[in-house]
């Protein structure tokens, strides 16, 4: 694989991984009417249905890049990418406002660890990833 094609490749990684955290601190508020008639959560439990997986996250975001330092970003991607895809399966199992409730917190950790690893990924990539055949 040429340099340019890995940088693509990088990015296109380091893309997802960003659209997937972002996109699920906002694709609850669309699903949260069926989720207030289907598990009826009081208001409390609501707000933190709604607020735990942004709290969880912007709270290890510091801790997830520490982590990256020593065990390797790479390593550091794939265990958020792991503990997100498991965390999102179980979300459908999801039964009770608190089991919900857990499930939104290791989604965020999950999503912590994502946006650690992309960050520093794209921070330390040499020429921030330019992608232009130019800089040959």
């Amino acid at each position: 694989m040429t340099g340019a094609r890995r940088r693509r490749a990088a990015l296109a990684v380091l893309s997802g991984s960003v659209l997937l955290v972002v996109m699920d601190m906002t694709v609850l508020n669309v699903a949260l009417p069926a989720i207030s008639r289907d598990l009826r959560p009081d208001s409390v439990q609501l707000l933190w249905i709604v607020d735990v997986y942004s709290l969880v996250l912007a709270g290890l975001l510091v801790t997830a890049s520490a982590l990256g330092d020593r065990w390797g970003r790479r390593r550091t991607l794939l265990t958020g990418f792991a503990l997100f895809g498991l965390a999102s399966f179980a979300a459908l199992a999801a039964d009770a406002p608190g089991s919900l409730i857990a499930v939104r917190a290791a989604l965020g950790v999950g999503g912590a660890f994502m946006l650690a690893a992309a960050a520093v990924v794209w921070l330390l990539t040499p020429r921030g990833l330019d992608l232009s055949a130019s800089h040959h």
